[in-house]
C-alpha cells in the first residue's frame, strides 16, 4: 500500500510545540506533504527539520515567514523539483514535487485570496498559470508510465457539501463561482484529475479539513473542505480509503487544519 498524508501546519515551529512531532511519530504514512511551513530550514530545530526515518525537502518563500511547503518521504526520491516554471510564483513557497517509483507527489499551497483585493488578483494569476502546468504534468507522467498526486491546501471549497455555511460564503474567497469553476476544470475532462476523498465519499457532507480558531467553529463542526488529494485517474482508482484525521477536541489541535490521509493499493 501507499499511504499519503497532507496537512497545512499553520507554522511548523508552532505546530511542533503543540503536538506535530508526536503525530508524525505515530503516522503510518509513506509520504507527508506540509503547507504553510513559514520557516527557513535553518530556523527549525533539528528534530523538526530532519525527523528520524524521513527524507525531508523544503521550498520556503522568498518573503521570510510566509507560505512555504515541504515533503517528507520514507524512501529517497528519484528527483525533487521546486516550482512549476512560473517566474512570479516559483520563489513563493507554494509548490514542491518529488518523483517516487511510479508516482510524482506534490505539495501545494494555493494562495488564499481575499475578494475584491490584490490578494485575489494574485490568486487568480496563480490559478491561470497552474492549470496548464497540471495538464502538462499529467501528459508527461502518462508518457513515462507514471501517476500524479497533488496534495495540499487548495483554498477552494468545490461544492456546497464542502463547507458548512455555504449560503453565507458565496461572495467570500474560497467559494467564489469563478474559483469553484476553476477547480471544476481541474476535475474535468481536459485536465483530468480526480478528487480522491470525494470519489470515495460522494454523498458525504465534508469531511471538513479547516475550522477557524474564532468562535466555536471546531466544536460546532462549522468547517471548510479545502485540503485535497488530487490524483490522476489511474491512481485514484487504486484508492482504498481516505479520511480526515480530525482532533478529538479543540484543545488537542496543533493546527487550524486537520491532516487528510489516503491509502492506495500499489
Amino acid at each position: 500500500m501507499l499511504t499519503v498524508t497532507t496537512v497545512n501546519v499553520n507554522g511548523l515551529r508552532a505546530a511542533a510545540k503543540k503536538g506535530y512531532l508526536e503525530w508524525l511519530a505515530g503516522s503510518a504514512a509513506d509520504v507527508v506533504c506540509l503547507q504553510e511551513v513559514r520557516a527557513e530550514e535553518d530556523q527549525l530545530p533539528e528534530a523538526v527539520r530532519a525527523p528520524a526515518g524521513w527524507h525531508a525537502f523544503y521550498a520556503p518563500a522568498a518573503a521570510r515567514g510566509r507560505a512555504g511547503v515541504a515533503l517528507l518521504t520514507r524512501q529517497a526520491p528519484e528527483a525533487v523539483r521546486i516550482g512549476f516554471g512560473s517566474a512570479e510564483f516559483d520563489g513563493s513557497g507554494r509548490y514542491l514535487e518529488a518523483d517516487l517509483p511510479g508516482v510524482t507527489v506534490a505539495s501545494l499551497y494555493l494562495p488564499s485570496g481575499e475578494a475584491g483585493t490584490p490578494r485575489q488578483d494574485e490568486k487568480e494569476r496563480f490559478m491561470a498559470a497552474f492549470l496548464p502546468y497540471l495538464t502538462a504534468l499529467r501528459a508527461r507522467a502518462a508518457a513515462d508510465g507514471r501517476e500524479v498526486l497533488v496534495c495540499g491546501d487548495w483554498n477552494i471549497a468545490h461544492r456546497e457539501a464542502d463547507l458548512k455555511n455555504w449560503r453565507a460564503n458565496q461572495t467570500r474567497a474560497g467559494f467564489l463561482p469563478e474559483e469553484r469553476a476553476w477547480l471544476g476544470e481541474v476535475f474535468g475532462d481536459a485536465c483530468g484529475y480526480t478528487d480522491v476523498v470525494r470519489a470515495l465519499h460522494p454523498e458525504q457532507t465534508g469531511p471538513y479539513t479547516w475550522w477557524s480558531y474564532r468562535g466555536r467553529a471546531f466544536d460546532n463542526d462549522a468547517g471548510w473542505r479545502i485540503d485535497y488529494q488530487v490524483a490522476t485517474p489511474g491512481l485514484a482508482k487504486r484508492a482504498v480509503k481516505a479520511y480526515v484525521e480530525r482532533a478529538a477536541s479543540h484543545g488537542e489541535r496543533w493546527s487550524d487544519h486537520a491532516p487528510v490521509t489516503a491509502v492506495f493499493d500499489r
